[in-house]
């Protein structure tokens, strides 16, 4: 199949939920295209730190599943990440209680609570876990591997509407994150910012998360191949792409009064991500279009599309397929 071929599938957007979606649909024998604006370097999700954790996402009802499902995957992936980027890593979720949790966490292995003394910084409570740590642009880039094994086609160029993607296969699948807004129209959805600092590693080997949803300022750090990532901001309908000096200056004074030596790291980048947030939660759901046509929805992650995007795909493929 080339990239001018006739396909079963087109899904729009080239993040991580659009293209574990286009994997379970081009496994199950679809001929699928991905059509991305951008190229994998390019998204949201390759700006991700990115833990596997359900943070900032809706409806709680479903979200443990989905949640649970694509753990079970990154897993399994950790089994080689050199290859897919994933690392089963340790580390402490402060300011959370296991009581405070959904029934999902009692499916996660060796979550632990710890005792006030154990919790680094001013932190009276919180977690210890072992947990899938992704380093997103080696992820993304398995990913897409992956895909085009199956016999997908991945092509560049924005979507100016979900009728013109219709137009080009029997059934679309809309994965388009924030361009959600124009491109369906929903007006509920809305960008959450969040800016992140990359530094030299000073030998931090577990990560740190301290992030009240209320707030939006978080504290967390993630030590992935090459460089420590800080963080960072949740910063409703904000839009701004390019970094704030002051912002970065505070997101290390934050996560060195963790581990001191982050104060003297040497600074490598700096990062913005708009994450695409649901006033209703995420959408996952079928309509029918004009012709005898399918559109699928699966948009409005917020700041968890990496821990979701798994089980999502599973909900798309059966969407799709009918079981």
């Amino acid at each position: 199949m080339d990239g001018d071929g006739v396909v079963d599938v087109v899904v729009v957007g080239g993040g991580v939920v659009g293209l574990t979606a286009a994997i379970r649909l081009a496994e199950r024998g679809l001929r699928v295209r991905v059509r991305s604006r951008d190229g994998v370097a390019g998204t949201t999700s390759a700006v991700a730190g990115a833990l596997w954790w359900p943070y900032r996402i809706e409806p709680a009802a479903e979200v443990g599943a989905w949640a649970l499902a694509s753990l079970r995957v990154y897993e399994e992936l950790a089994a080689d990440p050199a290859a897919t980027g994933v690392r089963l890593v340790s580390g402490v979720h402060a300011d959370t209680r296991l009581a405070g949790l959904g029934g999902w966490a009692r499916e996660v292995g060796g979550l632990r609570q710890l005792a006030p003394e154990e919790v680094p910084g001013p932190y009276g409570v919180g977690l210890a876990a072992r947990l899938p740590l992704i380093d997103m642009p080696v992820h993304l880039g398995w990913l897409r591997q992956r895909f085009e094994a199956a016999g997908g086609i991945v092509g560049h160029g924005a979507v100016t509407s979900l009728r013109e993607a219709a137009a080009t296969a029997p059934v679309v699948v809309n994965c388009t994150g924030l361009a959600a807004r124009e491109l369906v129209p929903d007006p509920g959805m809305r960008a959450v910012r969040g800016q992140l600092v990359l530094v030299e590693n000073p030998g931090v080997d577990t990560w740190f998360t301290a992030a009240d949803g209320a707030s939006s300022e978080t504290t967390y750090f993630f030590p992935q191949p090459g460089r420590l990532i800080l963080g960072g901001t949740a910063q409703e309908d904000d839009e701004r792409a390019e970094p704030d000096a002051a912002t970065a200056a505070a997101i290390v004074a934050r996560c060195a009064r963790i581990r001191p030596e982050i104060a003297r790291a040497r600074v490598l980048g700096h990062r913005v991500g708009l994450r695409p947030a649901r006033a209703a939660g995420v959408r996952i759901e079928a309509e029918p279009l004009p012709g005898g046509g399918l559109l699928v929805h699966d948009y409005g992650h917020g700041g968890a599309g990496v821990t979701v995007a798994w089980g999502c795909a599973d909900r798309v493929a059966e969407l799709v397929c009918g079981s």
